[in-house]
């Protein structure tokens, strides 16, 4: 008997999203069937389960020591998609072992967008000595591995100038200085219409071409 899935296997640019969400603040169970996404911002969780077409419920739950439940999660069981992600390189205790990511060249933007929307950040601050506005797009992640393969297929696709990886409280930090910051935001947000979080893509209209 063919095992049902709640999520539709197919690559697209919402599909790659997602899988790029779960990448950075998703989690699989040791269990071999559930999947959790979780984050601060409950708009993320509900276009995690639009591009899912999930219809599970958004619950509540807390972080490290503290007892308030300010993040947002949804969880979900689904042996079929659950296997798909280990095909394309996941595994269960991700947060250090994630490597290359198994995917179609073409939905790569999509999937670093949703990288950032995830664990990563979009931020203009003031250059310490000059005080000139800078831009700068970061992703962060456990796995050096990770980062150094994001990292490749960034240039692939992009074609940034530069590019460096720190290692700052046990991350790793993948960072653009302002013009590769540029480039990568008009590679992300190629359309009005693609899954992301306002207040990230708010930072990067003032930057894209459109």
């Amino acid at each position: 008997m063919k095992r049902l899935s709640k999520v539709k296997i197919e690559w697209s640019a919402d599909f790659a999203y997602a899988v790029g969400l779960l990448a950075t603040d998703g989690n699989l169970s040791k269990d071999g069937r559930h999947m959790n996404m979780t984050s601060k911002d409950k708009e993320l969780i509900i276009t995690f389960k639009k591009c899912l077409g999930l219809k599970n419920k958004i619950g509540r739950k807390t972080r490290g020591k503290s007892k308030i439940k300010k993040y947002f999660q949804v969880q979900f069981g689904d042996k079929n998609f659950y296997d798909f992600l280990l095909k394309i390189g996941f595994t269960p205790a991700k947060s250090k072992t994630l490597g290359k990511i198994k995917l179609p060249k073409k939905y790569f933007a999509d999937f670093f967008r949703g990288c950032i929307d995830g664990d990563g950040n979009i931020d203009i601050h003031s250059h310490p000595e000059s005080k000139h506005p800078q831009l700068r797009i970061r992703l962060n992640t456990a796995s050096i591995n990770f980062a150094h393969w994001a990292k490749e297929e960034v240039t692939r696709l992009f074609r940034p100038n530069g590019g460096w990886i720190d290692h700052q409280d046990g991350m790793y930090i993948l960072s653009y200085g302002k013009a590769d910051t540029i480039k990568l935001l008009n590679g992300m947000y190629y359309s009005r219409n693609v899954p992301c979080l306002k207040r990230k893509h708010i930072i990067a209209k003032t930057f894209l071409r459109m």
